[in-house]
């Protein structure tokens, strides 16, 4: 079958549940993320976006629908150089990490899972 091209050029944002905006906001930073955005819509609603320092796909911090569950896995994967460090360092803030690294053995890289506030699984692996 032929494939045919589209005008999608990149992934831009990904959307998580957060029941408090200013909690996930405190908490991604403390990881190092930037809010680039924070801006009122909807009447009683804000957008909120935050970035890896150098990335430019970001996480919109949004509140939950009523239908919609939160502390779910989000198919987020987050890259890092070095996977024990970031383990240890994120461990040490206090931050909700798997006990140990996963070394699963070649090609699978090192990588673990941690938890935000609201129990949203993310991923980071180990690229170099």
């Amino acid at each position: 079958m032929p494939t045919t091209a589209t005008r999608i050029s990149q992934i831009n944002l990904v959307i998580i549940p957060a029941t408090d905006q200013d909690r996930s906001i405190a908490f991604y930073e403390n990881l190092g993320f930037e809010k680039r955005t924070d801006i009122p819509f909807g009447g009683r609603y804000r957008w909120v976006e935050v970035y890896p320092p150098a990335g430019t796909a970001g996480i919109a911090l949004a509140p939950p629908r009523e239908q919609d569950p939160v502390g779910v896995q989000t198919g987020i994967s987050l890259s890092t150089d070095d996977i024990d460090a970031t383990h240890a360092e994120l461990s040490s803030r206090g931050v909700d990490v798997d006990a140990e690294v996963q070394r699963m053995g070649d090609p699978v890289p090192p990588m673990f899972f941690f938890r935000d506030p609201d129990g949203n699984s993310l991923l980071i692996v180990q690229t170099s």
